[in-house]
């Protein structure tokens, strides 16, 4: 462990909460990490009720894990939803192919109506939409109609009419004339919309629909189906009593009638030791107990959809069951296995392989199942299956879990699941492998055996490293703090990937996550930072390296950095639209600055020096005063003469000047201070507006959080006076809303990352948590369910966009301010 993680040992965050009958516990995130390695192989609860909801990947797409445990042939479910089982009315291209009727002409008259006449529209193949990877018939105006006829038989033999339905923009839907769903918005998977089947006729049917682009991409699909009832006696609902989250675990307590089950999730990204950090093996350990005294008989059964190792559900898996010395192990991947041949943000990988294993010694039961299946097999004790290998879509990966009879000594036994991408990362059209494997030589089955072997050993580490985060944090800014800082530990680092690029360097990758999936952006390296500063600065060089790498192989020809190295999982250079050059120059001469101050010597910045040379060249020629351009909070648009992005310039010309200090260039150290010194006055008599200083140098009556401020604190660069600081914060208490400082003056939105590090300069602890507290408030109350959102509504709380994004280890400042001050 990084020393500076070393410091002090405390209670692990959990609050206590009362539970009366299935009432909820306090709610202790937005979502709830469950399995956390990388932007493939990510799960996550989205309810405060485990059993509430199907668990999901972070893009919202059905990732399911069921939990089920037999106490006396009496079944509770603890873990996720069952999946309902559908029948096909009106297929979807999932199911097969068909065509629809389309115009884009607004059509005259009732286009919705039976009558309707239709000859002069067109005929295409569905989906419909812009991308033309993804579609058979492109869609790039602003409006679309669209008419589906279909037969039924018999309307009255449907159990549950749904429409299934993926769409982007807004929707109007109409089933034979009459208006069924409608929608301002966008998905971005199938969802089942109950409808009333009295709306279906036997014969002939049509649907009708209006789909218009208000932003953004277009997509159409669309079916119906019927869902089927459940077969068998009703299962039912554990009781959860409380969850905690840690920085590496997850822990739920529930009460199953007369037996408790305690059920952790653990992914063990301890930052000091690599090859753990980057195995991609979680454990799920079961603690069971009885609550009356007396002996009962027990079993767990633990359901994986294969849907985790597939991009859409229609995809064709191979599933397999076999042992090794030790496991028992279930694998499914894809057959296509389509290695690296896609890169987008709204993406699941489909290449590689998902398993399930489980230490022989244990005596579980693994078996392969149709998804609708697996739960019918466990409730009535049928857990077999005679195939080794089955093909087929959206199956189940089972294992049956045996504890015999369990009394009042707790009875404990665990899972492994993984995933192996096979490679992970093109950088610059080299395919590499995952760093545990970058030998090409290892293998998954030997992975998940070191996991077991090592499995208490790990988690004794966990739990120590977990007590260790909490303290911390806890100590620098108070239990909120703590409680934000604990939620986007395993968050942050699960946006990366760890490789070795083809020079033998670390690369520790990022994808952009819910903004445009690009890899290695720097402005999204720059607010996570804080977390790779105090845990392990070799992890922040490799997010640095591919972007030094860039420019010196004059793969990218410009004198300022580059904003990404293109878009996840592919590195071969930028996809954004334009440059960010104050920004991402300011921040890579920062970030260099911050390593070498961590780490004590300046020999990252030596071997980087002409790039950082042309970097602050840049940043004296143009940045005090920017011209028109983009910052990292390029959703608000194009910014000239911003006052927060010169004070990013002046910082990055003092950081360079630190750095020639640190590796003996004195004169250019002196030259570069003195040119940052000179720029600060300047600085104050511009964007001074009395009480405040200005957004922009043009316009006094504009605001705006100064955060990047806060590197003359951690850096020790000494540049701004008190007075900046305390005119600002003063300032922004008077802006606050009930979720956290507007991001500036021109909306109500607000990025969390920036209010941390704002308050991180806070003269005071009452005001540093007056700051900190309304987005901890966001992230229990916030009516937006997903991993931790950083781009949001001041006042309401909902989220603007962005979600699972790595830019929450910026919540690591104040910590990091409290160590930098030690050394």
């Amino acid at each position: 462990m990084n020393k500076l993680g070393k410091i002090g040992l405390c209670f692990v965050l959990t609050y206590a909460s009362t539970v009366l009958d299935g009432q909820a516990q306090e709610r202790k995130a937005p979502a709830y990490p469950l399995i956390t390695h990388n932007p493939n192989f990510s799960i996550w609860s989205m309810t405060d009720q485990l059993h509430a909801s199907t668990t999901k990947h972070w893009t919202d797409a059905d990732h399911s894990l069921l939990g089920l445990i037999d106490v006396d042939g009496n079944i509770y479910r603890f873990l996720g939803k069952e999946e309902p089982s559908y029948a096909v009315i009106l297929p979807t291209s999932e199911d097969k192919s068909y065509t629809v009727q389309y115009t884009e002409s607004k059509p005259q008259g009732s286009w919705e109506s039976s009558a309707y006449n239709t000859n002069t529209w067109k005929s295409g193949l569905a989906p419909i939409g812009d991308d033309a990877q993804q579609v058979k018939t492109l869609w790039k105006s602003d409006d679309i109609w669209v008419r589906r006829e279909f037969s039924v038989t018999d309307p009255k033999s449907i159990n549950e009419l749904f429409l299934k339905l993926n769409h982007d923009d807004n929707i109007d839907v109409f089933l034979n004339g009459k208006k069924v769903y409608e929608k301002v918005g966008w998905t971005n998977s199938f969802h089942y919309l109950p409808i009333d089947k009295a709306n279906l006729k036997a014969g002939q049917n049509h649907i009708a629909i209006h789909l218009k682009n208000s932003a953004g991409g277009r997509y159409l699909d669309f079916g119906l189906v019927d869902r089927l009832k459940e077969r068998g006696p009703k299962i039912q609902e554990v009781v959860q009593k409380d969850v905690e989250i840690t920085a590496t675990r997850t822990v739920y307590n529930f009460q199953a009638g007369k037996v408790d089950l305690k059920l952790s999730f653990t992914s063990p990204l301890l930052m000091d030791d690599l090859n753990l950090l980057a195995r991609p093996v979680s454990y799920i350990t079961y603690n069971v107990k009885a609550n009356d005294g007396k002996q009962h008989a027990v079993k767990v059964f633990l359901s994986a959809s294969t849907n985790i190792a597939v991009y859409k559900p229609s995809q064709e898996v191979t599933a397999d069951k076999y042992e090794t010395a030790k496991l028992s192990v279930l694998k499914a991947g894809t057959v296509e296995q389509p290695i690296l041949q896609k890169g987008a943000d709204d993406m699941r990988i489909d290449w590689g392989y998902f398993y399930v294993a489980s230490p022989k010694q244990d005596k579980t039961q693994q078996f392969i199942s149709p998804r609708g299946g697996a739960v019918d097999a466990f409730r009535k004790g049928t857990a077999t299956a005679p195939k080794k290998t089955v093909k087929g879509t959206s199956l189940a990966l089972n294992t049956v879990i045996p504890f015999g009879n369990v009394g009042a000594k707790a009875e404990e036994r665990f899972v492994e699941v993984g995933y192996d991408e096979i490679y992970a990362i093109q950088y610059f059209k080299n395919n590499l492998r995952p760093w545990w494997n970058n030998s090409g030589k290892e293998t998954m089955e030997n992975q998940l055996t070191l996991a077991a072997d090592e499995y208490r050993n790990v988690l004794d580490k966990c739990v120590a490293f977990d007590k260790a985060v909490y303290a911390d944090a806890l100590k620098s800014g108070g239990k909120e703090y703590a409680h934000l800082s604990v939620l986007a530990y395993r968050q942050s680092i699960a946006a990366h990937t760890l490789v070795k690029s083809p020079q033998n360097e670390l690369l520790w990758l990022s994808k952009e996550n819910n903004s445009g999936g690009f890899i290695n952006t720097v402005d999204v390296t720059y607010p996570s930072a804080p977390l790779y500063l105090i845990y392990n600065p070799e992890l922040l060089k490799g997010m640095l390296t591919g972007i030094f790498y860039f420019s010196e192989s004059g793969k990218y020809p410009y004198p300022w950095a580059a904003h990404d190295l293109g878009t996840y999982p592919l590195a071969n250079g930028q996809t954004y639209g334009e440059p960010m050059p104050v920004e991402e120059s300011g921040n890579m001469i920062i970030l260099t600055a911050a390593i070498a101050k961590v780490q004590g010597n300046g020999d990252y910045a030596r071997k980087h020096w002409k790039t950082l040379t042309t970097w602050v060249d840049y940043l004296v020629k143009d940045g005090f005063d920017p011209k028109t351009q983009l910052c990292t909070d390029d959703f608000a648009g194009h910014l000239a003469r911003n006052a927060n992005l010169s004070v990013k310039a002046i910082v990055g010309i003092a950081c360079y000047a630190q750095l020639a200090e640190a590796i003996g260039e004195t004169a250019i150290a002196k030259k570069y201070r003195v040119i940052a010194e000179e720029m600060v006055p300047k600085w104050m008599e511009m964007a001074d507006a009395g009480d405040h200083y200005a957004l922009t140098f043009d316009d006094k009556n504009t605001w705006s959080q100064k955060y990047n401020l806060i590197w003359d604190k951690v850096l020790g660069l000494n540049l701004f006076p008190q007075k900046v600081y305390d005119t600002e914060i003063k300032y922004y208490l008077t802006k606050q809303n009930r979720f956290g400082i507007p991001l500036d003056s021109r909306k109500a939105y607000t990025k969390n990352d920036w209010i941390l590090w704002t308050a991180s300069f806070a003269p005071s602890k009452e005001a540093f948590e007056a700051l900190v507290k309304p987005v901890y408030n966001h992230a229990i109350q916030t009516e937006s369910r997903v991993p931790l959102n950083d781009f949001y509504d001041s006042t309401t709380g909902i989220r603007e966009n962005f979600k699972a994004r790595s830019v929450v280890g910026g919540f690591y400042m104040k910590l990091l301010v409290d160590i930098m001050k030690q050394k």
